[in-house]
């Protein structure tokens, strides 16, 4: 068998493995050991296992990703949550289909401090669930909503999946944060345009709760200040200059501790129960990368992405066609993997070809644009049938809610999430706009 037909049996296999449930990292693991040895036999293969997934695991840029889960853990248990729902509420809950926009604007705030989909879904869904509940809102808006808005946990900054993108792609995290930011805000605003068009659709599915008198707005702005600042000391730190991501990462932390001290009166065993939780999640994401950094070494020595690439520059297609091709594989794995896995598998297949294609712009600019492109068609998958995560998710939290309604409910928000992916298509400039603007 040549090279490349040993790396095509060899995805085969991955796939195989991951389809009868066997984890991802060691179906990775498996595959790419099992491909390795076939092309340059045992001794090579055991001389790489004992350096490669050191030298991917030593490097100092991926102390960020355990310092942002904890403080993700922290803001989760310090009542966070609850107090930006509160303050998004107290100013648009009155409308109809306010608290669903509410819990949106809370998930895009509360994104800015977690990092992860999966968290931020959980922690918005138990605070804001009751709420549209008791106000009489629909179970299928109710349910789409948190889970659609758990998906701007890794879009809006900072955001594991788009670390690890940076890290692979040789971009800097901080620029990347930046130029999120955009898309994220669109995503926001789309998404609150979604729930405003289906209430006027439907208007029993989401009646419009009390208006908030301005004594009660202004308490609950009170309640937000220090997360604000937590906010802007992280982010703020990074787009100064004045931390790297990994120092406004441990500033970030410990900002996140005293607030939850203050506010929710942390105790011992609760810092130790996030400790505990941010190890094993920590572990579970390292372990993906030892399997990703076996298997792509694999993938290099078959030639496998070189021969995309060339197949691509050779098939005639337009650059945005094949654009629209990546995306739809993206768009297919992201209904059967999870975001950090899929990245990490296909980024070092899929970024040469894209390298390799002229979009009229610069290696950085078609980086960022890149990297905000799968995030969002990642971020997709999290709620597109059959295994959006966040979906199981808010269902597990919402067990009087058929599956089937949770899965009609994020219909509205799939189509915004269209419509923004072509909007990011047809004007790249909306990735990195923000970064020309600035003369970053």
């Amino acid at each position: 068998m040549t090279s490349l037909a040993i790396g095509v049996l060899f995805i085969g296999v991955m796939i195989f493995l991951m389809v009868i449930r066997v984890p991802i990292a060691i179906a990775m693991i498996l595959s790419g050991a099992g491909g390795y040895i076939m092309l340059s036999g045992w001794l090579p293969f055991l001389n790489r296992l004992k350096t490669g997934p050191f030298y991917t695991l030593s490097s100092e840029s991926f102390s960020v990703i355990p310092l942002f889960l904890l403080m993700g853990y922290i803001a989760s248990r310090a009542g966070i949550s609850r107090a930006l729902f509160a303050g998004a509420n107290a100013f648009i809950g009155h409308v109809r289909g306010g608290l669903s926009m509410a819990a949106i604007g809370g998930c895009a705030m509360f994104g800015a401090i977690c990092g992860s989909s999966l968290a931020t879904a959980a922690t918005m869904g138990q605070v804001a669930l009751p709420e549209m509940k008791r106000y009489g809102y629909a179970g299928s808006l109710a349910t789409g909503t948190l889970a659609a808005g758990g998906t701007l946990g890794i879009l809006i900054p900072p955001s594991i999946p788009l670390i690890v993108y940076c890290i692979l792609a040789e971009q800097n995290i901080a620029k990347l944060f930046f130029a999120a930011f955009l898309p994220g805000i669109l995503a926001t605003i789309g998404y609150m345009i979604a729930i405003a068009i289906y209430v006027r659709i439907n208007p029993k599915a989401g009646p419009a709760g009390p208006r908030t008198d301005w004594a009660g707005r202004l308490r609950a702005m009170r309640d937000l200040v220090p997360i604000v600042l937590l906010f802007v000391v992280v982010l703020g730190g990074i787009y100064s200059g004045v931390f790297t991501p990994t120092e406004a990462a441990a500033f970030g932390t410990l900002g996140a501790l005293l607030i939850a001290v203050m506010m929710n009166g942390l105790r011992l065993d609760g810092l130790i129960e996030c400790l505990r939780d941010t190890a094993i999640s920590t572990g579970m994401i390292f372990m993906i990368l030892i399997g990703a950094e076996i298997f792509n070494s694999f993938m290099a020595l078959s030639g496998v992405p070189q021969e995309l690439a060339d197949a691509i520059g050779r098939s005639g297609l337009s650059p945005m066609m094949v654009m629209l091709m990546i995306l739809l594989v993206y768009l297919v794995l992201g209904c059967l993997m999870d975001s950090l896995s899929m990245i990490l598998l296909t980024l070092p297949i899929f970024l040469p070809a894209v390298f390799a294609l002229d979009f009229g712009l610069t290696p950085e600019q078609t980086a960022i644009w890149f990297g905000i492109l799968i995030l969002i068609v990642v971020e997709v998958g999290l709620i597109t049938p059959p295994v959006g995560m966040n979906v199981f998710v808010i269902n597990k939290l919402a067990r009087d809610v058929p599956m089937r309604q949770t899965f009609r409910g994020v219909v509205p928000f799939l189509i915004s999430d269209a419509v923004r992916v072509a909007l990011l298509l047809v004007f790249p400039v909306l990735t990195y706009g923000l970064l020309e603007l600035v003369k970053w």
